[in-house]
């Protein structure tokens, strides 16, 4: 018998990453490595300790996860897959408690900054970042904190046995995040993928980012991302993320054999099948 994927996430059972990871690789059964920071679901996909990993990179209303950015440019793994998640918050608390309540509110600081109307117009509630949306939801259960919530999904309110005081309190309804699976590996057959992600640093001469968008323009090639990542070894310098589209997987190669003597480095951060959302 196959032995089960192991998955690495970044959190908890019942997490975001916990319900992207069951959705993508279904109806394989998989085993969830959860980790408490994305930095070790890295690790552990490098070290061959993981199959595979599931990061967050995008919120629509939070924005780009930089750190992500910067963690898959700098370790050896390939984005093999996409996918995103419809994210609706949740504000749960021990059984019996109701919004007045609470005083103190736990959550992944993203989760938090999709909140932040709720948040203001309950400004008697104290915000607090944690590990993780579900890690929050059993840290109240296993320590019976009264007076405490959790910003998570309702997976952890029924996997914790907690209750939903409010429901849906994200700022807006139309609220998903994107997610990006790893591999130590390429993905092997790119037969079916018509999505990359790029990432490159410019020479300091005026116009090149231009001369490079260009570049795809005449080759086809739609540009769905386009994010500037800092790099942490000298603040004056940054690169250049490129999500880049297609319908031709041959123009998309001639578009990057063609960049390539116009930057100081390029990086194929993976070559997947776009998500649906």
């Amino acid at each position: 018998m196959n032995p089960n994927l192991k998955i690495a996430i970044q959190g908890g059972p019942a997490s975001f990453h916990d319900v992207v990871a069951q959705q993508y690789f279904a109806p394989q059964t998989i085993d969830i490595i959860p980790c408490m920071t994305f930095q070790r679901v890295f690790a552990l996909v490098k070290n061959g300790e993981a199959d595979f990993g599931v990061i967050a990179i995008e919120n629509y209303l939070a924005g780009s996860i930089l750190g992500n950015y910067t963690l898959l440019h700098d370790y050896p793994v390939s984005i093999v897959g996409e996918a995103y998640l419809p994210i609706e918050q949740n504000l749960l608390a021990l059984p019996g408690q109701t919004l007045e309540d609470i005083r103190i509110v736990r959550s992944h600081p993203m989760a938090l900054l999709q909140c932040t109307n709720f948040l203001e117009e309950h400004s008697y509630m104290q915000a607090i970042e944690s590990a993780d949306t579900a890690e929050s939801a059993r840290e109240i259960r296993e320590n019976n904190l009264s007076g405490v919530a959790a910003i998570a999904s309702r997976a952890a309110a029924a996997l914790y046995g907690l209750d939903i005081v409010e429901e849906c309190i994200e700022n807006y309804k139309e609220n998903y995040t994107r997610f990006m699976v790893i591999s130590g590996k390429p993905l092997k057959d790119v037969s079916g993928a018509n999505k990359a992600s790029v990432n490159f640093q410019l020479h300091h001469r005026a116009g090149e980012l231009a001369n490079i968008l260009d570049v795809f323009r005449e080759l086809h090639i739609n540009l769905s991302l386009i994010q500037s990542i800092p790099i942490i070894s000298d603040p004056n310098e940054f690169t250049i993320l490129l999500d880049l589209e297609w319908e031709d997987y041959n123009e998309f190669t001639a578009a990057i054999e063609k960049i390539r003597p116009m930057v100081v480095e390029i990086k194929i951060l993976g070559i997947y099948k776009r998500g649906v959302k």
